[in-house]
This record gives structure tokens, sequence and C-alpha cells, in this order.
């Protein structure tokens, strides 16, 4: 039995990725004394590894693959196979930004307002990057952590991770560039990618994950309707593709069966029922494959 080697990302990723992957299938279960969380299928073993590291180790083959942000791609320049973009998080189904800010009393309105500056940062080589990319020419210092409280007093300013903005206006930051927007990817060894097991088993446990992204926020409804209404519900009905619509026992009534964007549906029921529609079923998706 082939076995692949799957890197989870430790931290403030891991609990989300463990939920993506109990509603692919996959039950991993993590103890606070392992870094090898167990998991439903014999043909995976998992490792617990940081983001910022795991396309270092997917790269040189300790792994055969795992899931990182594009940011941790960029910043280790590891020669990785970039599979598919997963786009969740760990508050939402959202891309994270890295941003350049300073104090909100700054007169630096731009990135080239920040020359000869010291800027704090874990992305350094992203940062001066984007610095060269500008003709800016600035100290990069590497920060190891709460780096929002080192302007003014240690830096003139920041790059950092933002999903929603809240911690950097709790600290009186304001944002003056984006340097790149990041969203988590499933990543390969190149090698691992030869092998034809290896290569099946990363695009099966990929399509079942794009499944269960695809499901978030999403409901199913189930509902009955006489022919003679059915225009009309189907007009009151914004479906995500052509609803199914099936024959029951008595030929005068058909059920539609779609799925929905689970926010519109306090507002799409009372709708529905108005049409005419009877019996509505409002029921959780776990996977929308197409």
């Amino acid at each position: 039995m082939g076995c692949l080697k799957l890197g989870i990302p430790k931290g403030s990723l891991q609990d989300s990725t463990i939920e993506l992957f109990a509603k692919a299938g996959w039950r991993i279960s993590v103890s606070s004394r392992s870094y090898y969380p167990g998991i439903d299928d014999p043909e995976i073993e998992c490792m617990l590894v940081r983001a910022q590291e795991m396309a270092r180790y997917v790269e040189s083959g300790a792994l055969d693959a795992g899931l990182t942000g594009k940011d941790w791609i960029v910043e280790t320049g590891a020669g990785v196979e970039e599979v598919a973009e997963l786009v969740y998080s760990k508050t939402s189904l959202g891309r994270v930004r890295w941003v350049l800010a300073v104090a909100e009393d700054s007169a630096a309105q731009s990135v080239r307002d920040l020359e000869g500056k010291v800027i704090a940062t874990e992305v350094v080589r992203l940062t001066e990057k984007f610095l060269e990319k500008n003709g800016v020419k600035a100290r990069v210092e590497f920060s190891w952590g709460a780096t929002e409280v080192k302007v003014p007093q240690l830096a003139d300013a920041i790059v950092e991770v933002t999903e929603t903005g809240a911690s950097l206006r709790a600290n009186h930051l304001r944002v003056i560039e984006t340097l790149l927007e990041s969203a988590p990817w499933f990543i390969a060894n190149r090698n691992a990618l030869k092998d034809g097991w290896k290569r099946e088993k990363i695009e099966n446990i990929v399509l079942l994950l794009e499944g269960a992204i695809k499901a978030y926020n999403r409901v199913g409804l189930l509902l009955n309707v006489r022919r003679e209404d059915l225009n009309n519900v189907l007009n009151a009905l914004p479906a995500l593709r052509n609803p199914t619509i099936s024959q029951l026992s008595d030929p005068n009534w058909v059920a539609i069966n779609t799925i929905v964007e689970e926010k519109i549906v306090r507002q799409l029921i009372p709708k529905l029922k108005a049409a005419k529609a009877e019996g509505i079923v409002e029921y959780p998706l776990n996977k929308v494959v197409y």
C-alpha cells in the first residue's frame, strides 16, 4: 500500500485546515504532545509543520505535499508544484493581505516616502523585492513577532499580514501599500507528482477539498410545487446551476432540488412559499463537486 506524506500547517491555519478536511471526508486528530496527527486514511501520513517552512520541506521531498500560503511560497522561493488555490482562512473564505503600514500620524503616504527608513517584517525577502521594484532603499529588519508595536519607536514602518485590518487599527497604524494578496495553496513535490499513485491520491484530495470549500456558506433546498405554479417558483429561485426538477407520483406535482447561498435563505423561503411552493426543506452541505 502506498503512503502520501502530507504536511498540515501548524498555527493560525491549523484548526480551519482540519475543519476543511473533515468537511472533505477525512478526520484528523491532533495531540498536544505529537507533531504527527492521526488520520482515518491508512494511505496518508500527516505531519504538523509551520506554514513558513512547509514549502521548503515539500521541495526537499521530506513531504510529498502540504498546505501553505502563497506568501510563504514566494518568501522561501521554494521550487514546488502549486496544485490548487484553496481560498479559506482562520476567519473567512477570503484572502489575506501583506500590507505596508505606518503610524496614523506619519507623513508617509506611499512606499517612496520611506527612503532610508527602517521597516520591520517577518517577510524580509518579499519586502526587499517590493522596495527594489519601487526603487526605494530602506533597511529591512526581521521581526520575530508583535510587529505592530514596533512603530514608531523601533521602526518607521512595518510589513504585516492582515485579514480584517482590526489589529492594525487597534495599534494606530495606517496602511499605505499592499504588497501581496495570499490564500492557502495545496502544493506538491515535483518528483512525487511523477509517481502515478501519489499524483492520483493528490488529485483526489484536492477534488474533495475544493468541493468542501464550494459547499461553505451554501445549503440545499428541496421543495414541492404544482406544475401550474412551477414558473413562478423558478423565477423566485436563484440557483447555483439550473435546479433539478423531478416528477412526483402525482403527475400534477414536481420536486425541485437546488443549492443557494445560506445568507439569502431567510428572504428566499417566504418568497417560495408565496409562489405556492410546499414541503420546503433546507439541508446542510459538506461538498459540492461539479
